[in-house]
């Protein structure tokens, strides 16, 4: 079927905030966000198939964040059933925190994807982590086997999905002189994450299939977005 068929990102925008919000807030949108997936869902305790954005349009001021326009962030998956249900839940629900609330939702469709190679820039930092003995490492963009962790999460990915990971390749943009990392505190767990362009490459589906499920790890709650 034609990717016009596939409605795979909802865009949604908020009302403003009434109360400061923390910057460490993302375990809140987290839980808006399994609010709207719901605790019996198909999806829960599998391999995330799916991502959603940071927030957009804050201010810094007293300590916090505020959204004095209101905010905006996306969702996006690989199963069209997932965002159907996200968005039944969004709008029978519609509070976040910080007395915002979703004021309008955009259904976004799949680009058409007709290049061999695709340019991705985050919509939220890609965390990547590897298993060293008794302690897991948080993998910087720089790192040698950077690239190559983040090819073997996505081929699991697909693998689950059935779709053909064969010649898929994902590296960070080596030229992006703004690269930087972001110590980000989820619940008490600090973790490392990158803030750098990606580059994919391969067939139309499979970079529709990055798009929608992001790269790297913890895709599931809030990390590895791609705009």
């Amino acid at each position: 079927m034609s990717n016009e068929y596939y409605k795979m990102r909802i865009k949604l925008f908020l009302t403003p905030n009434t109360s400061n919000l923390s910057f460490d807030h993302i375990p809140l949108l987290v839980g808006v966000v399994h609010k709207w997936l719901g605790s019996n869902n198909p999806f829960h305790g599998n391999p995330s198939l799916y991502s959603f954005s940071w927030l957009q349009g804050a201010r810094k001021g007293n300590g916090g964040l505020n959204f004095p326009q209101g905010a905006s962030f996306f969702i996006s998956a690989h199963d069209e059933t997932l965002i159907k249900l996200i968005v039944r839940n969004a709008v029978d629900q519609p509070e976040l925190f910080a007395g915002m609330k979703v004021r309008e939702i955009r259904m976004q469709s799949n680009p058409s994807f007709d290049r061999e190679e695709e340019y991705f820039s985050v919509a939220s930092p890609v965390l990547i982590k590897k298993k060293e003995e008794n302690r897991i490492k948080h993998c910087l963009s720089t790192d040698q086997e950077a690239d190559e962790l983040l090819i073997l999460s996505m081929r699991n990915k697909m693998n689950i999905a059935g779709i053909d990971s064969s010649d898929m390749t994902i590296s960070f943009d080596p030229d992006y002189r703004s690269a930087h990392t972001k110590l980000i505190n989820y619940n008490g767990i600090k973790n490392r994450a990158n803030v750098c362009p990606v580059i994919v490459k391969g067939t139309p589906e499979q970079i529709a299939f990055i798009w929608n499920v992001g790269v790297g790890n913890s895709t599931g709650i809030g990390f590895g977005a791609l705009n």
